[in-house]
Parts: C-alpha cells; sequence; structure tokens
C-alpha cells in the first residue's frame, strides 16, 4: 500500500496575517490602504503578490508568487484573501472584503474607514 500523501501548505510566517492580493484584482487596489496599514502596524505580516511583486506599493514585506505556487498550495481562489496563522497552520480565512470579517481577523476595530462594508474577490 502506497504511503499515505499529505497537503502542504506553505506558509511565509508562523504567526500572524498573511493576505494573497494582485494588482490586475478591482477589490485588492481598493484596499490598498488597509494592506498598507496592517504592514506599518505589524511585524507579522506579508502580501503574497500574484502578479507583480511590487506591489502593493509601500509595503515591505511582499512575496513573489507570479509562478502561483503559493497560491496553490494553500488553496486561493479569489482575492483578495485574509488568512491569520498560528502556530505555522491556517486558523483564518476570508475571501475578499467584508469590513466585519477582516476587522474581527486582525483585532483592528477601525480598520477600512471610509471603504464599502462589502466587496466580493
Amino acid at each position: 500500500m502506497p504511503d499515505e500523501v499529505k497537503a502542504v501548505r506553505l506558509t511565509p510566517v508562523a504567526d500572524g496575517l498573511v493576505v494573497f492580493a494582485k494588482r490586475l484584482c478591482p477589490t485588492c487596489t481598493l484596499i490598498e490602504p488597509v494592506l498598507r496599514d496592517l504592514a506599518h502596524d505589524r511585524e507579522a505580516f506579508r502580501v503574497i503578490s500574484q502578479d507583480d511583486p511590487a506591489y502593493p506599493a509601500g509595503i515591505g514585506n511582499i512575496v513573489d508568487d507570479r509562478a502561483l505556487e503559493y497560491s496553490f498550495h494553500n488553496a486561493i481562489e479569489n482575492t483578495p484573501t485574509l488568512i491569520r496563522y498560528a502556530g505555522g497552520r491556517e486558523v483564518e480565512r476570508t475571501i475578499g472584503w467584508d469590513v466585519r470579517e477582516w476587522r474581527r481577523i486582525t483585532g483592528v476595530a477601525g480598520l477600512g474607514e471610509g471603504l464599502p462594508p462589502f466587496q466580493p474577490g
């Protein structure tokens, strides 16, 4: 009997927040200020950029995923996707922009002030 194959999740942080995004995604461009705020306030924050390693501008912790390796191994079907990791494991995820979910997962009460409350990815 062959050995059981286990899914491998590639995680750029052991604990913290990761956002999968791309420049060509209208929802991602809408929430660019949110991404910059999160990057500014948290050391354990990464953006996994699917189409441009310089996107979004003003963020230092961008992971180049033009080969979609991280996206594939993390079952990303839509952007933006926000994931919270703890102990190297995914513990929460939300897809698209839902201000209540993003505030809950990030713990930032005023996150996304002035943006629409919801926009799908």
